[in-house]
């Protein structure tokens, strides 16, 4: 088929393998490896894996959100440390949590349109490195002593500091909050829990599920495949996902406490969780498979970006799965396997029913039919966010990477994965095997 986007149509790019770190709980395995290190460890164990020098690398292209102060085009700075000349060219894409989703896309349309053949795409999120800040009036004062140049001058702008200049502002906590609509990421999931009347158990067996899915895949060593070893400051490796609770279950959940309203049913239990991590897949035109002994992981043929209501945000999904069945005339029948971001257990039971809802289709959508009924027997088999993490500029990338490899082992085909976006967004994108 034919890829389309909202202007530009082009034809399938391949994905000829990729990888990623294991995931951490953020402010532990990983939490002193930055952002930049992470991603340029998945980059040079990209190429390796496709047996490619960096010097054939064309473009080097990034998902990032917190965008750390000292690498402001991350995706530069990954390309020069993982030895790409600096003669080829790096940028960095920032759709929120759809980062690494948008690398990839970037990476279809400047193979598509004759500008490159070979581009790493990727994503990477050092969520424990997300500094904090101190108030817009501190920064004021600080910048005032700076100034200052005598002693009395100093002494001027120090008697006007009162300890809530001292205290920090959590940065991670501003960018998970929607400045539009003034609600975080959480309250956003209870709004759709109260609005789908989603219980609490029914979010709990839920986040039990995602474990379950995580724990036999990992003790299988189907992650293994996908995760590139982490070498760490104090001589040890890394190799597992972390975040994966072997033996979850529904009473430990049923103790935890919401955590977004007090009489609310979304908790630390149930949703994703915070994490340090990176993911990379090198992409190549048609004529530059010629270079590879073997046949590429996958294609990407088709995509659909779609916007919605901020304070709805965990709906994208279902706006971008309708834009791209419209466009490609596809059902979920089409799909063998699904890959839905987890943000909250909430939000993917809140794509579930508007998907199958013919109210939603004719009221948020414009068409006499619903979507369809989600097939949650073929939605993150392998488990997902809750249990894995959800570095924000890294799941994008993750999940496709994740999805190609479960259809290539079960001998399937075609796959689709999609997620919200903070701030009201949806990605949809449909893979297939080669």
């Amino acid at each position: 088929m034919t890829m389309k986007s909202d202007t530009h149509p082009f034809k399938p790019v391949a994905i000829v393998d990729g990888v990623r770190t294991p995931f951490a709980k953020a402010f532990g395995k990983l939490a002193d490896v930055s952002a930049a290190d992470l991603g340029t460890h998945t980059v040079s164990e990209s190429l390796r894996r496709c047996g490619l020098s960096p010097e054939a690398v064309d473009q080097v292209i990034f998902g990032n959100v917190a965008g750390p102060a000292d690498s402001a085009n991350i995706a530069r700075v990954i390309a020069l440390k993982a030895g790409v000349p600096h003669t080829q060219i790096a940028h960095t894409v920032n759709r929120n949590c759809a980062s690494g989703m948008e690398s990839l896309l970037a990476a279809c349309a400047a193979i598509s349109h004759g500008d490159a053949n070979t581009i790493v795409a990727g994503g990477t999120e050092s969520m424990s490195q997300i500094p904090l800040l101190v108030p817009n009036d501190a920064t004021k004062l600080w910048g005032r002593l700076a100034k200052a140049k005598s002693l009395m001058a100093r002494l001027s702008v120090l008697k006007d500091f009162r300890p809530r200049h001292f205290t920090p502002v959590p940065a991670i906590q501003l960018g998970l909050t929607d400045p539009v609509s003034g609600m975080n990421m959480g309250e956003t999931a209870e709004l759709l829990a109260r609005e789908y009347h989603i219980s609490r158990r029914e979010q709990d067996e839920f986040a039990v599920g995602s474990h379950a899915k995580a724990s036999q895949t990992q003790e299988r060593c189907f992650f293994s495949g996908e995760i590139a070893p982490m070498p760490l400051h104090d001589g040890t490796t890394f190799d597992k996902d972390d975040g994966i609770r072997h033996g979850q279950s529904l009473e430990q959940l049923a103790r935890l406490r919401p955590i977004f309203a007090k009489d609310g049913t979304v908790t630390a239990g149930n949703s994703c969780q915070v994490t340090d991590g990176a993911a990379a897949m090198l992409l190549s035109s048609q004529k530059g498979l010629e270079r590879f002994s073997r046949a590429p992981l996958g294609y990407i043929t088709g995509f659909a970006i779609a916007g919605c209501d901020p304070r709805r945000m965990g709906l994208g999904p279902v706006y971008a799965v309708a834009k791209l069945m419209k466009q490609t005339g596809m059902t979920f029948d089409d799909f063998e396997l699904i890959e839905l971001n987890e943000a909250f257990a909430a939000q993917v039971i809140a794509c579930e029913r508007a998907m199958a809802s013919r109210e939603f289709a004719e009221k948020e959508l414009g068409q006499s039919e619903p979507v369809g009924e989600l097939p949650m027997d073929r939605v993150n088999i392998h488990g997902g966010a809750i249990a894995l993490g959800h570095p924000v500029g890294t799941t994008g990338t993750r999940i496709v990477l994740t999805l190609l490899r479960a259809l290539r082992e079960s001998g399937k085909r075609r796959g689709l994965a999609t997620l919200c976006v903070g701030g009201g967004q949806g990605v949809a994108i449909v893979v297939e095997t080669a």
